[in-house]
């Protein structure tokens, strides 16, 4: 994993060049303290750190294999974000959103004010995006601490519904393989069908199925034609032309 700039400068960074032939540019956005950070860190490196800088708004990148195929992937780790009567960190967010060509709605289940946000960042993601089809992942971090729980297991999933996105309930600290996931759902969502045959492999494909395919030879009608010239022909014009019947069944004539 390697940490590319802060978010201060995300628009001027360009396309990886050595890297892969897609780069998949993820957003990771929701309220402060639901644990973004360590969603991010425990997919690209499988590492659980409990401890971060809140709203440092870093860029990660990385080269993963989605099913078998080598893509770069940044992620943009986005400040925090609070309930009021506006987004704060509102012209941050929206960079992130518009940058991304995925996002990651994040909430906490010990925070039911993180859970109220949700629909404004979902909303935002679409107005950033309003002739695309961005994927869009909700995720309810943080479900390990049942005791400190405010936000229903059941309110995640209708929510997901309504909002028309996949939903996941995770643990990054105790569980990597849901937090990975996750992550490799949203970027299989960008990834080209397996199989998909590039424009070169298709159009061999096409030209081999237009070209004919020679003939194999009867050997019953060359046995006849041949008693046929023997009957009718010297020897010297049996031989000539029973060379000849047979170069025109090689090459697939058999005129």
């Amino acid at each position: 994993m390697r940490l590319i700039q802060n978010m201060s400068t995300i628009s001027e960074y360009p396309t990886p060049e050595n890297s892969s032939n897609r780069l998949i540019k993820i957003a990771v956005v929701g309220g402060s303290g639901v644990g973004k950070t360590a969603l991010v860190v425990r997919f690209l490196t499988r590492r659980f750190i409990g401890d971060y800088e809140r709203n440092a708004a870093t860029l990660y990148s990385r080269d993963v294999q989605v099913d078998g195929e080598k893509v770069a992937i940044q992620v943009q780790d986005t400040p925090g974000v609070h309930v009021g009567s506006g987004l704060s960190c509102q012209d941050q967010v929206t960079r992130s959103i518009q940058w991304a060509n995925a996002v990651v709605l994040v909430y906490s289940v010990t925070d039911s004010r993180s859970f109220e946000l949700i629909g404004q960042l979902h909303q935002q993601v679409r107005e950033s995006h309003p002739n695309a089809r961005v994927p869009v992942v909700l995720l309810a971090n943080k479900a390990e601490l049942t005791h400190l729980r405010q936000v229903d297991r059941q309110q995640g999933p209708r929510l997901a519904d309504a909002l028309g996105v996949a939903f996941y309930e995770v643990s990054a600290s105790e569980n990597y393989s849901e937090v990975h996931g996750a992550f490799r759902m949203l970027c299989r969502g960008l990834a080209p069908p397996p199989g998909t045959a590039t424009p070169t492999n298709a159009a061999e494909k096409r030209k081999s199925s237009l070209m004919p395919r020679p003939k194999s030879p009867n050997m019953q009608d060359l046995k006849r034609r041949f008693k046929q010239a023997l009957s009718s022909k010297g020897a010297g014009q049996v031989v000539f032309h029973a060379e000849r019947l047979i170069l025109q069944y090689t090459h697939g004539t058999g005129q």
